[in-house]
């Protein structure tokens, strides 16, 4: 069962519940789901390749939009985009630990041959490559610079 069609029946489990948070997240993702599927080139397909990049986007808006919230003394808000971002996460891979992300960057920086700060950008390009879905690229940018200082 793809992702499109898994937040679909879950849309209707989430109405049969009366679960208004999930539901809307739900009905979010699904909206994104749609427009991505009828976007021009898309031959009305969505693999769940390009639905997991999706949801990464929509779950880091989220947080990014609950950090403003939490800034602005608007905890109320703030609290309802993370309950999104909650049923958001439900549908992503489980994200590497840090040690697992040392590891993983360690074998590339290997892999590469870097030996300075100056060639980040090579490790970069592929540390972002082979661990797209399961790191933040946030926290890979930091690893790599930590490794190679």
């Amino acid at each position: 069962m793809s992702l499109f069609e898994q937040v679909s029946k879950d849309i209707v489990a989430a109405m049969k519940a009366k679960d208004k948070v999930r539901l809307e997240a739900l009905r979010n993702i699904k909206k994104v789901f749609i427009e991505a599927k009828t976007a021009p080139g898309a031959n009305d397909t969505l693999d769940d390749a390009v639905a997991l990049k999706l949801l990464q986007k929509l779950a880091k808006q989220g947080r990014d939009s609950s950090a403003l919230y939490t800034g602005q003394n608007r905890a109320d808000l703030a609290e309802a985009e993370m309950a999104q971002v909650a049923v958001i996460e439900e549908y992503l891979p489980k994200a590497m630990t840090r040690e697992e992300l040392e590891a993983a960057i360690k074998e590339i920086i290997a892999q590469t041959g870097a030996q300075s700060i100056k060639e980040m950008g090579k490790v970069m390009g592929v540390a972002s490559k082979q661990l797209a879905g399961k790191a933040d690229g946030k926290a890979i940018s930091e690893v790599v610079k930590a490794l190679l200082a």
